[in-house]
């Protein structure tokens, strides 16, 4: 739009200065001679020039009420002569008609240049304020004419390596013969004899093979009356291998599943010996005195050089 009413600017500049051309090519005629100046031709004619200014005008400013537009060209009116003065003459009117013309035609022109400059200015500003985009920084510049052109190739992105999971190291020979050695019983009670393989692997500290045992127990068997040993003795085989935190966990459910089970007060002392190792000493004193309270035979005889040790170094209040 801006590009449009630029050019529309400069046209109406250059129609603006041939009609000056004209007008001053009829003044010149005029002024030959006052036989001239009587010619009705050169009225008309100056008439055509009158009415192209007001037509180029229309052209270029539209506006019907003059608010925002300077009015429409119109002829100076010619002064009442007063009683007595001389009339004028033909050649004055003439000139009269033409100073009107070259004035509103001065004027038409300084308006034409004036919108013109501000159209180049706007220009510029919105050139400044929207780059075209091979002036954004960044932007690939254009290929040159006659370049083969070339499609972006869409990278995808590579998907990440999994993460490994750390495996536990292969048992030796050795090992595998050592635990091979370990004999499993073989009884009527099938039970009794997966505890009782359990119990082995646990007291030759194949501690990793221990609690895979005795989880088999437990599931194969729930019910069992070794059921309070098996939880019990898996405590201890994480316990005893340095995880606190799992055995912590069977000590507790075990103590919780049955009370009165074989093996509760000795899983009630073992949860408050993990949280010892695990740093809480609030919950291993509270472990301590559910254990002193509930079982105060266990705490001085059976499991007292275990509950003593515990107590030490424990600050309980």
């Amino acid at each position: 739009m801006i590009r449009s009413l630029a050019a529309v600017g400069w046209r109406a500049g250059r129609e603006a200065r041939w009609l000056a051309c004209t007008a001053m090519v009829v003044l010149a005629t005029v002024g030959a001679g006052p036989a001239l100046a009587q010619d009705a031709n050169t009225s008309a004619r100056l008439n055509k020039v009158e009415a192209e200014v007001r037509a180029l005008q229309r052209k270029v400013f539209p506006g019907a009420d003059g608010k925002y537009f300077e009015p429409q060209i119109s002829t100076a009116p010619t002064p009442t002569p007063s009683v007595g003065s001389p009339s004028t003459t033909p050649l004055t009117d003439v000139l009269t008609r033409m100073e009107a013309v070259e004035a509103q035609m001065a004027r038409l022109t300084a308006q034409v240049e004036q919108n013109t400059n501000r159209i180049s200015q706007l220009e510029a500003k919105l050139v400044a304020a929207n780059p075209a985009p091979a002036e954004v920084i960044g932007a690939p510049a254009p290929a040159p004419v006659g370049a083969p052109t070339t499609l972006p190739v869409a990278t995808t992105p590579q998907p990440l390596a999994p993460v490994a999971t750390p495996r536990p190291a292969a048992p030796s020979n050795s090992r595998i013969e050592a635990v091979k050695a370990i004999v499993k019983p073989q009884t009527a009670d099938a039970g009794d004899d997966e505890y009782s393989y359990g119990f082995r692997l646990w007291e030759a500290k194949f501690y990793p093979e221990a609690q895979q045992q005795l989880k088999l127990f437990l599931e194969k068997y729930p019910k069992h009356a070794r059921a309070s040993f098996g939880r019990n003795l898996l405590g201890r085989a994480y316990l005893d291998d340095g995880n606190a935190g799992e055995a912590a966990k069977w000590f507790l459910q075990n103590f919780q599943a049955d009370k009165r089970g074989d093996r509760a007060p000795d899983s009630l002392l073992y949860l408050a010996v993990s949280m010892k190792q695990l740093k809480d000493t609030k919950r291993a004193c509270i472990a301590l005195a559910e254990f002193s309270e509930t079982y105060p035979a266990e705490a001085a005889g059976r499991l007292a050089s275990t509950y003593n040790t515990t107590r030490n170094g424990l600050t309980c209040n």
